[in-house]
């Protein structure tokens, strides 16, 4: 009987030693492998330690799940998605935006946020920019604007020129110096042109033609006021806003972002001249520097530099364009993103994920 009762403690000996080493090595194996790029607010380095938004809400994540993390810092994305392709780390927890291309190779989490692309420029301070006068004219000659009225003031020539030709061309006493249409529409039109700039010299010798005449020269005067007005208020506004205030003055301009990043490839859809750099303090260098117009990158990381590093020196201008979810990103068939996706979840209801959310980002 004795004998028995040995046998059974050694059983559960056995049992106990083997459950423990099961249980070290489970440990050991729910080590994830976490790939970050560092860029801010989401990750940044501070007294040799992570920190950010992005590492608040994965530390958040894996006191749910009861993991430990090794986070892999890549500075590049393209390394980054290597990094998830050849498996070498379990996922991705700087924001990842989701397009259908990344959608097929890779599996996403829920999604973090909504995202937009942001433009920054320098902050001159409200300052007049320093040009030369002859920069100037040639901005005004050259501008769209007034290539627009003088097309208005063509059309407005033509049509007059047309009228006083046919009516006056006969009479001995009028402007139009030859019946035929050749030269005599030319003698119409500069008739024309200098009623319009208020510097006629002679009336048509036919009755409607002057009648005609008369309405054409006050109207001369009222589009050259309204002209002149409208030309000046455009250019006086350019000189308030600058030289890029939105998406649309991108077109032309000499535009920093990220390499391999989304903007990349919304900026050169566009038309943009695009200069790619592998770090955030790259592109921002470029940008004070005056070695690019503008920079075009996520804006929650420009606002939080311009609020921050920047303050001062740059400032966002425009609004948000081309928003996408962001998210984690996983291997395809990764069995770890439904569990992620889980205390994604919970973290929201427990109003955990806000409060983050607020720290970083302030309360809306």
């Amino acid at each position: 009987m004795k004998t028995r009762w040995i046998f059974l403690y050694a059983i559960f000996l056995l049992g106990a030693l083997f459950l423990s080493s099961s249980a070290t090595a489970q440990s050991q194996a729910t080590e994830l492998q976490v790939g970050v790029f560092p860029v801010a607010p989401f990750v940044m380095e501070k007294d040799g330690a992570l920190t950010g938004f992005s590492i608040d809400l994965w530390n958040e994540i894996t006191a749910q799940l009861k993991v430990k993390s090794t986070y892999h810092v890549v500075a590049d994305i393209a390394a980054l998605t290597d990094e998830v392709r050849t498996k070498r780390v379990d996922l991705v927890a700087s924001p990842v935006f989701i397009t259908s291309a990344r959608d097929e190779e890779f599996d996403f989490s829920h999604t973090i946020m909504d995202e937009g692309l942001g433009i920054l420029v320098r902050d001159t301070g409200g300052a007049a920019r320093r040009t030369s006068p002859l920069h100037d004219l040639l901005q005004i000659f050259l501008s769209p604007t007034i290539f627009e009225w003088l097309g208005v003031g063509l059309l407005l020539i033509l049509i007059p020129a047309h009228i006083i030709w046919f009516l006056d061309r006969r009479h001995p006493a009028g402007i139009v110096e030859s019946e035929r249409y050749f030269p005599g529409i030319f003698h119409a039109m500069f008739w024309a042109a200098s009623a319009l700039v208020s510097q006629v010299q002679g009336v048509p010798g036919q009755w409607l033609a002057r009648v005609i005449a008369l309405i054409w020269m006050f109207g001369g005067v009222v589009f050259v006021a309204f002209y002149t007005a409208q030309l000046t208020s455009t250019l006086t506004v350019q000189k308030i806003r600058g030289a890029i205030e939105g998406p649309a003055d991108l077109a032309g301009k000499q535009v920093g972002t990220i390499a391999n990043s989304l903007a990349v490839a919304y900026l050169q859809a566009h038309q943009v001249q695009v200069q790619e750099f592998v770090t955030p303090d790259l592109m921002y260098r470029a940008l004070l520097e005056g070695r690019v117009d503008a920079v075009v990158f996520g804006a929650p990381v420009l606002l939080y530099y311009a609020a921050h590093e920047g303050s001062g020196l740059v400032r966002v201008v425009g609004p948000q364009f081309n928003t996408l979810p962001v998210a984690m990103l996983f291997p395809a068939e990764s069995h770890l993103r439904k569990r992620v996706d889980t205390s994604l979840t919970a973290l929201r209801e427990s109003g955990t994920y806000q409060r983050l959310y607020d720290k970083w980002f302030g309360s809306q």
